[in-house]
C-alpha cells in the first residue's frame, strides 16, 4: 500500500519540512494551505524536483466543508490517505489572560481543537478497518507549552494543546484496533516559528542545547511515527525540545 499523508499548515516551518521529509521517504503529499498558495505551490515543486507526488490544497482547517473537500481532494488525486499530520495552528493574541476577548478565544479553539478532531474525524472515516479502510497512522502537533503554561503570554495557545494531548490519548485508544496509531509531537522553541525574534533571542541561549530547534529536527520524529518503524507506538507524546521538558 502506498503511502498518501496530508500535512496541515504545510506551506511553512514545522509543516512544510514535514512535507518535504515524506516525500523524500516515498509518501504522496497533500501539502493544505489557508492562504499561502505561493509557498505551498513551492513545497509542491520540492517534492516533484525529487522525484515525488505532491499537491496543493487550500482549506481552512477551522471550517468543516473545507477539510473534507481536502481530504476528498487529496483521494482523487494521490489515492486513498494513509497518514494525517494535524500540524494548523495559530497562536492568538500574546498577553495575559483578561486582555483575551471571546472572539479571540474562539478563534483559537476553532482552529487548534475543534480543527483538528475534524481532521481526524475525516481521517478516521477513510482509514478506520471499521469502515473499509486499511489502516493508517495520524500525528498531532502539539507544544512544550501545553505542560509550561505559558502564563502572561499564552495560555490560550497552551491550553489548547493540551486538548490536543488529550485528543491523542483517547483517539489511538479508540481506533488501536482499527489499524490507526495516533500520536503526539511536542516541539519546543523552533525556529522559523511562532514566536516572535525578540523571544527567540531571549529564550534559546537559556534551553538546555544553547539553541532553538529547525523545523527539519521536528520533522524527523513526525515521519518516525508515520512510519512502519513505530508500527508499535501508539498514544504516545515525543518532545522534542532540546532537553527543555
Amino acid at each position: 500500500m502506498s503511502n498518501v499523508t496530508i500535512v496541515t499548515g504545510g506551506s511553512r516551518g514545522i509543516g512544510a519540512a514535514t512535507a518535504r521529509l515524506c516525500g523524500e521517504h516515498g509518501h504522496a503529499v497533500c501539502v493544505a494551505y489557508r492562504s499561502e498558495a505561493d509557498l505551498a505551490n513551492a513545497v509542491v515543486a520540492d517534492i516533484e524536483k525529487d522525484g515525488g507526488k505532491a499537491i496543493a490544497v487550500q482549506a481552512d482547517t477551522s471550517v468543516e466543508a473545507d477539510i473534507i473537500r481536502m481530504f476528498d481532494a487529496t483521494t482523487e488525486a494521490l489515492g486513498p490517505v494513509t497518514g494525517l499530520v494535524n500540524n494548523a495552528g495559530i497562536h492568538g493574541p500574546r498577553g495575559r489572560l483578561e486582555a483575551l476577548g471571546a472572539d479571540d478565544i474562539a478563534a483559537v479553539l476553532q482552529v487548534n481543537v475543534a480543527g483538528y478532531f475534524l481532521c481526524a474525524r475525516e481521517a478516521v472515516l477513510r482509514m478506520s478497518t471499521k469502515h473499509g479502510g486499511s489502516g493508517g497512522s495520524i500525528v498531532n502537533i502539539s507544544s512544550g507549552s501545553a505542560n509550561i503554561g505559558s502564563a502572561g503570554e499564552g495560555i490560550l495557545y497552551a491550553a489548547s494543546k493540551g486538548a490536543v494531548n488529550s485528543l491523542t490519548i483517547g483517539l489511538a485508544q479508540e481506533v488501536a484496533g482499527e489499524g490507526i496509531r495516533v500520536n503526539t509531537v511536542s516541539p519546543g522553541l523552533t525556529v522559523p516559528g511562532m514566536p516572535p525574534q525578540e523571544k527567540v533571542d531571549e529564550i534559546a541561549p537559556k534551553l538546555p542545547m544553547g539553541r532553538a530547534g529547525r523545523p527539519e529536527e521536528i520533522a524527523e520524529a513526525i515521519c518516525w511515527l508515520l512510519s512502519d518503524k513505530a508500527s508499535y507506538t501508539s498514544a504516545a507524546n515525543v518532545r522534542v525540545g532540546g532537553g527543555r521538558p
